[in-house]
């Protein structure tokens, strides 16, 4: 097997083209996720989500669409509570756990196949046509878009919270719509990886990133050179191997961000 006759294939161009929009917008959120050391936020609105998968399915709406409506919901909502959710992991905990129970419940009355649990769980790239492609990426552009629109009040009020409320940025607010796009950044990602295993996707790059360098710029650049690594690594390694598309992808960037964890930061 050669690498042409790999792009030979539509849905391995499908697939490589969703991996390429995903893990742009997964290295830009996820940056800005682990920054405001969130990350537990992104794991848990990936729980969250499932519900809404699942849901979609029963009532025969596409997964992708109560994924995102369900995310959506649940990052206005944490972004809303703010520093109320804070010590609260046991709460947030059995929320996560429930949701998962409601998710399969919810497949449970829709079909008896474990094929569709599967595919929500641990993502189905493979699977991604050309209808569901086209939806991605018009997600990612408004993804990219509204956080760029935020990128100055978002750093200031992470890296200076008080100096920032104190010269008038919504705290609030900015913590509700940056959860709000990491929310739909979270419904792609699942598309690829599953919403078990989004954390390695969103969260593993960045951190990569920030092990490596101090600089804004060049950490969201870092952080997305290795999303995209990983995710275009671990679709040939599936279709060399035959091995599943998530399970490289995640073990890519967690190798990523051992190495990286265990070198001399750039800045120092």
């Amino acid at each position: 097997m050669t690498t042409g006759i790999m792009f030979e294939y539509e849905f391995m161009r499908n697939a490589f083209g969703a991996a390429t929009v995903v893990a742009v917008v997964a290295g830009c959120c996820g940056y800005f996720l682990v920054l405001r050391g969130q990350a537990f936020a992104g794991h848990a609105l990936a729980h969250v989500g499932f519900t809404g998968a699942t849901a979609a399915v029963l009532i025969g709406v596409p997964p992708l669409w109560g994924l995102v409506g369900v995310t959506v919901a649940g990052g206005v909502t944490m972004g809303a509570l703010g520093e109320r959710l804070e010590g609260s992991d046991v709460a947030i905990g059995i929320v996560l756990a429930m949701s998962l129970g409601l998710g399969l419940l919810f497949l449970h009355f829709f079909t008896t196949s474990a094929a569709q649990a599967t595919a929500l769980l641990f993502g189905n790239l493979l699977g991604v046509d050309g209808a569901i492609l086209t939806a991605l990426a018009v997600l990612a552009a408004l993804c990219l878009l509204c956080l760029a629109a935020i990128s100055r009040p978002l750093l200031f009020a992470t890296l200076q919270a008080e100096l920032a409320e104190a010269k008038g940025v919504s705290l609030r607010l900015i913590g509700i719509l940056f959860l709000a796009i990491v929310a739909v950044a979270i419904a792609e990602c699942a598309q690829i990886v599953g919403v078990l295993l989004v954390f390695a996707l969103m969260v593993a790059p960045a951190a990569t990133a920030q092990h490596l360098t101090r600089s804004l710029l060049a950490g969201v650049l870092v952080s997305v050179a290795v999303a995209l690594l990983a995710a275009w690594g671990g679709l040939t390694l599936a279709y060399y191997t035959d091995w599943p598309t998530s399970f490289w992808i995640t073990a890519l960037a967690s190798i990523a961000y051992v190495i990286a964890s265990r070198a001399v930061p750039a800045s120092s």
